[in-house]
């Protein structure tokens, strides 16, 4: 009987060692999501064949990783990443990217530093931020830059400068030849055009979101409102598709 007793007693002691193991080998699947957000949609292209793709299961915030795609399977891929997540792992931040593939056949999240930005690719930071370079310079008639400029001249020399677009001459001709773009649809690098109608354009600028332009006038280089009263706005034109 005393036998028995003792056999049982060590059998407790080594179901609870087993289910303590157990439990924790189970939560060491399991990480803590930091942080979830929506990106601006972009083309990424993988920067190593090493990666994989997981899903994330479980309740937020504690989420596990199933391995469902491998990027070798991959190699010319273009993916679009939507989401950027921060989760904890073994005590440190790491960060992985959203991406479906161009084709939607595939998507999971992946390491952020197994993709990049498709080479090539126009990004309107680098459209604003050689136009904001620009604020404060002079206005002159026929200028093209990079010291002085008219505006037709700033926005001929700001896409060829950022995203290597190179404009026709006048503000005429840079609204002819693009897609065009209602007040609606404006996103921002889009060019607004101003004067009497679609066959009179006498002046453009760099639209920058929130109802602004950054545009060369008599003023020099300067942000204003679209919606001001000394223009006629006509429309729009999309010389590039920025992300």
């Amino acid at each position: 009987m005393r036998y028995i007793i003792k056999l049982f007693a060590i059998l407790s002691i080594f179901i609870g060692i087993t289910a303590v193991s157990t439990t924790q080998a189970h939560a060491a699947t399991k990480f803590r999501v930091v942080s979830t957000k929506n990106v601006a949609i972009k083309p990424y292209v993988r920067t190593s064949a090493k990666g994989n793709m997981f899903s994330l299961n479980g309740k937020l915030p504690y989420v596990s990783f199933k391995t469902i795609h491998y990027l070798k399977n991959y190699p010319r891929t273009t993916w679009r990443v939507t989401k950027s997540r921060v989760i904890l792992r073994n005590g440190v931040r790491t960060q992985y990217y959203y991406a479906i593939s161009s084709n939607g056949k595939a998507s999971g999240w992946v390491w952020h530093g197994y993709l990049k930005v498709k080479p090539g690719t126009a990004l309107y930071s680098k459209v604003y931020s050689y136009a904001h370079k620009q604020l404060g310079k002079r206005y002159v008639y026929g200028a093209v830059g990079p010291n002085r400029f008219d505006c037709s001249g700033l926005s001929k020399y700001v896409y060829k400068k950022s995203v290597n677009k190179t404009l026709p001459r006048t503000a005429q001709s840079q609204y002819n030849k693009y897609k065009k773009a209602s007040t609606g649809s404006r996103k921002k690098g889009d060019l607004v055009f101003f004067g009497s109608s679609k066959k009179r354009i006498t002046h453009v600028g760099i639209y920058v979101g929130s109802g602004k332009m950054i545009d060369a006038q008599n003023r020099g280089v300067i942000t204003e409102k679209v919606a001001s009263p000394w223009w006629h706005c006509v429309g729009y034109s999309r010389p590039a598709t920025l992300y």
